[in-house]
């Protein structure tokens, strides 16, 4: 089959598999964070020379333990100054574990998992720009058991920063974000996230933080305002919050070093405020996100004899849709293999090409129209576009 115009670009987007883990799990890494901050901040420098990695959870990083871990608190936090419990029924609900996918022609192939924290009603989410990279498929877990969708709305890889936005928002309880500013050396705090995937709830450390303000460089990519803790943040913590002892999110995990105790990193809040509403609004991403519906379509005079018998257009003149990407908006609005698509967001559809500027002449989220002929009938269904990053699709 020749030609055929993928309005998603050369990825696909079909169904997300269950968090167990296929045995042939593999990962291909795209534009934009470069390997060494996707795969971690491997050989990083960090006060002249110890490495470090972040830790996005790799698949073949995965086990196969179904138990919540919460560590034991050092003797500093054995005073009563800190109510753990009390900590984790209030924060716990607004922390989440992200599971990412990249999708070949015939299967999605998880690759990856991470952390990250709710921050509004509306369902944004606050992950590390690493966690998602690279990722066609993002699924975010609750602490409810509840797993949704979720698309990207921004990412600074510079700061290692990204917003996602959750497709469905009810019951939400977002974090309150508190004062990194404020937080002094020596205060008590405490680190949720999917530490290695191991189990339904997430995995819970504590600490003290050990000192503010560090740099991390690996020769491509500098991360400052850094809050160095000795709570453990493994691989999968990337992405979670960072807690002072009232429970307000004080920085993002982002950095371990692998081979040393007691050496965790922190993005501070303060520092990323600002980058957090730019993200919002779509001011500051580096890497440009733009709607997407998650169809594969041709010219009908472009099938052979047999493709269109089985997409059931033998005769038809138009613009037909080859195949559907589940969990996709296309899928989400109806659409269907052997629709021929007559208009797009209001536009007359002259060709696949019409499709394409039709979708990315909206911002994601927006609902479009999209008129339809179906066993020679006219329907017209409603499509909420989903987002992908720019470099995800070849520009």
């Amino acid at each position: 089959m020749a030609n055929f115009f993928d309005d998603s670009g050369p990825s696909r987007e079909p169904d997300f598999p269950p968090p167990a883990l296929p045995a042939h799990a593999t990962r291909r890494v795209r534009p934009g964070l470069r390997g060494a901050v996707a795969g971690g901040l491997v050989g990083a420098l960090v006060a002249g020379g110890v490495g470090f990695a972040a830790g996005r959870l790799a698949a073949e990083d995965h086990p196969t333990v179904d138990a919540a871990v919460v560590q034991a608190a050092p003797a500093a936090l054995t005073d009563g100054a800190l109510d753990l419990r009390s900590l984790l029924a209030k924060v716990s609900p607004s922390v989440v574990s992200i599971q990412l996918g990249q999708a070949s022609a015939d299967e999605v192939v998880q690759f990856g998992a991470g952390s990250g924290v709710i921050i509004s009603d509306d369902g944004l989410v606050l992950t590390n720009a690493h966690v998602v990279d690279g990722a066609d498929v993002i699924q975010v877990r609750l602490s409810d058991d509840r797993t949704i969708r979720a698309d990207l709305v921004g990412t600074s890889p510079s700061h290692d920063i990204a917003l996602v936005r959750l497709r469905e928002t009810e019951d939400l309880q977002p974090a309150t974000l508190g004062s990194s500013e404020a937080a002094q050396v020596g205060d008590q705090v405490v680190a949720i996230g999917n530490a290695l995937a191991l189990g339904d709830t997430p995995t819970v450390t504590t600490g003290i933080i050990s000192a503010k303000g560090r740099t991390l460089q690996d020769g491509e990519v500098t991360l400052e305002n850094l809050m160095q803790t000795d709570a453990a943040i493994n691989k999968g913590n990337s992405g979670g919050p960072l807690l002072d002892a009232a429970g307000r999110v004080i920085g993002i995990n982002s950095a371990g070093i692998p081979g040393a105790e007691n050496l965790g990193f922190a993005i501070e809040i303060d520092a990323i405020r600002p980058l957090i509403d730019q993200l919002r609004s779509g001011e500051g991403t580096e890497v440009e996100v733009q709607a997407f519906l998650g169809i594969t379509s041709a010219e009908t005079t472009q099938l052979t004899p047999a493709e269109a018998e089985q997409l059931g257009v033998s005769g038809e003149e138009g613009v037909v849709v080859v195949s559907v990407q589940p969990e996709s908006a296309a899928s989400d609005a109806g659409l269907q293999p052997g629709d021929l698509l007559r208009t797009v967001g209001g536009t007359t559809v002259a060709g696949p090409e019409t499709v394409r500027d039709a979708i990315r002449g909206n911002e994601p989220g927006a609902a479009i129209p999209i008129e339809v002929e179906r066993d020679g009938k006219l329907t017209t269904l409603s499509a909420v576009l989903g987002s992908q990053p720019v470099t995800a699709v070849g520009g």
